[in-house]
């Protein structure tokens, strides 16, 4: 789980859009840049070389 507070101050660094926690895959998600980025040990990896694409039904829904 990721801190509320956090969550409301990051956004995507790509398009600095803000981003929704996926609790399933532990990510925070841009709909906007069409990236994931993970969390590992409770911590946001911000970065594009770290981010996983979307897949199109991802972006849609």
């Amino acid at each position: 789980m990721i801190d509320k507070k956090l969550l409301e101050i990051l956004v995507c660094p790509v398009s600095k859009a803000p981003l929704e926690y996926d609790q399933k895959r532990n990510e925070l998600v841009c709909k906007a840049s069409g990236l994931a980025y993970p969390i590992r040990d409770g911590i946001p990896v911000m970065l594009e070389s770290e981010a996983r694409a979307l897949t199109t039904d991802e972006k849609l829904g």
